[in-house]
């Protein structure tokens, strides 16, 4: 059985213990120890990392009354040193406490249970039962959580008996038989749970929501707390103040001006059509000159598809042959007409874009093919082109 030191105290980042059981598994070797502050995944918290000996802790897992470790490689000694990698733990403390105090306030405010919680590597979330939570409900919730935070009201973990915890207000009945953990935060709240917590609300840090969003049925908020909640603010401050460095503008005119840039965008774009129109009615004309023995055939270094379509078709309306174009650089080839062509172009190109390792199709008058190489586009092409002048 092993002593688990984190129930007594999350601080202890170092202790001197002793290694009882070694074992092999699939995917590695595991030691347990007769005294652990490693915490094991569960409760929606990450396991601890640190090293046994100096030997890094790549996992920590809880089997029944035992903690296992898994190691690098085992250590030479029966007598270990143990270290804990504490910006990883007190991270996980303050996102976990953090989230037992938005729990309670949200709790508190909007009688919405918190139903999960998961504390991801870069953010932590709840889910609330609450279909919905505006922008003015979050606000609240993320002041008064504050407020108790500033208030750095006492967090105190013990354990009871469950008949004791019977007579607790705790959120929700202990999923344990027998005696239970209890998790305080003074004045606020009593929950069942076994992870690490800080030692006063002031140790959580900032509490800042990020979102709101739907989640079958329930809301999931997602947040940061602590040292999470700085670097988020500080990546922020770091965009805005290039932002306001490339518009020349203090933080808030830096909307006035992005609303101004867009609109130029938009100007710029209207101006762009209309001169593409332009050089797409000087480029029709060019290829209905080009026409051959049926079929008017081009092959263009480089043409987006969107471009060649749109091309096709105004040709095509202003002749009674088939259009094919085809685009160098995308292997991409077009085939339009303008309705008077006894011809679907899908249907064509369905069948016979599959013999050159093409794949493509389209409406009865614009279809297109597309290939992983130009030799593949260029044989369909000529083929195409071979068809429409017999």
């Amino acid at each position: 059985m092993t002593k688990r030191l984190y129930y007594d105290t999350a601080y202890l980042t170092e202790w001197e213990t002793r290694i009882t059981k070694t074992l092999q598994r699939e995917d590695g070797w595991y030691v347990a120890l007769a005294e652990s502050a490693f915490y094991p995944h569960g409760g929606g918290q990450p396991c601890d990392y640190g090293t046994i000996d100096g030997i890094p802790v790549l996992d920590v897992i809880s089997e029944e009354d035992e903690v296992l470790h898994k190691v690098e490689r085992l250590p030479e000694e029966a007598a270990a040193v143990c270290r804990i990698d504490w910006r990883r733990r007190f991270d996980h403390m303050q996102q976990h406490s953090g989230q037992h105090l938005l729990s309670a306030t949200c709790l508190k405010l909007y009688g919405a249970m918190t139903v999960s919680f998961h504390l991801g590597a870069d953010s932590a979330t709840i889910d609330v039962e609450r279909s919905e939570l505006s922008p003015e409900r979050l606000a609240a919730l993320e002041r008064e959580a504050n407020e108790a935070v500033f208030r750095n009201l006492a967090i105190s973990s013990y354990v009871v008996s469950a008949e004791a915890a019977s007579r607790l207000p705790l959120v929700k009945p202990p999923k344990v038989t027998g005696d239970v953990r209890i998790v305080e935060i003074e004045g606020i709240e009593y929950n069942a749970c076994g992870g690490t917590h800080v030692s006063a609300t002031g140790g959580i840090g900032l509490i800042k929501l990020l979102r709101a969003e739907k989640q079958k049925g329930n809301t999931r908020i997602t947040f940061k707390c602590g040292f999470r909640a700085l670097e988020e603010f500080n990546d922020g401050a770091a965009i805005l103040g290039r932002l306001s460095a490339k518009f020349n503008a203090g933080k808030d005119a830096i909307l006035d001006r992005f609303a101004k840039w867009e609109e130029e965008q938009r100007q710029l774009q209207k101006e762009l059509a209309e001169l593409k129109e332009q050089r797409d009615a000087y480029v029709a004309r060019e290829l209905l000159e080009r026409r051959d023995n049926g079929a008017i055939a081009v092959a263009f270094e480089e043409k987006p598809l969107k471009e060649l379509q749109g091309l096709a078709g105004k040709v095509a309306a202003m002749t009674d042959v088939p259009v094919l174009l085809a685009d160098r650089a995308g292997f991409k080839v077009v085939l339009a007409h303008g309705g008077r062509f006894g011809l679907a172009c899908g249907d064509f190109v369905k069948e016979h874009a599959g013999a050159y390792r093409g794949k493509g199709g389209g409406s009865d008058t614009l279809a297109q093919a597309g290939f992983a190489r130009w030799d593949e586009a260029a044989a369909f092409f000529e083929f195409a082109k071979r068809t429409f002048r017999a």
